[in-house]
């Protein structure tokens, strides 16, 4: 038997509610929060989607580890918000909007 044909959209559909809920579980479990980030990347490669901005700048671009606050600095400066990561010491600048 084959498997049933299931649309683009209803595919996408499906890959953007388990990223929610991937990330959703990253926030409760720390010890696994970074396989689920690369989890939710992955299935987001896979379907061609683009990770919502809200969960973007959650984890570190670099390593892709979760940034909780144990393992990441935030500052803001000059118009700014920095984003330090302490596990790979590289930093993500994001603009302030006015």
């Amino acid at each position: 038997m084959s498997k049933p044909i299931i649309s683009k959209e209803k595919q996408k559909d499906i890959a953007k509610e388990r990223i929610e809920q991937l990330f959703d579980q990253a926030e409760r479990n720390k010890t696994r929060a970074s396989r689920y980030v690369n989890l939710a990347r992955k299935i987001s490669m896979k379907t061609k989607i683009r990770i919502p901005a809200k969960y973007k700048r959650r984890f570190c671009k670099y390593c892709f580890s979760y940034l909780i606050a144990e393992n990441s600095r935030v500052r803001t400066r000059k118009g700014k918000v920095i984003i330090s990561c302490l596990e790979c010491k590289k930093f993500m600048r994001i603009p302030i909007k006015k």
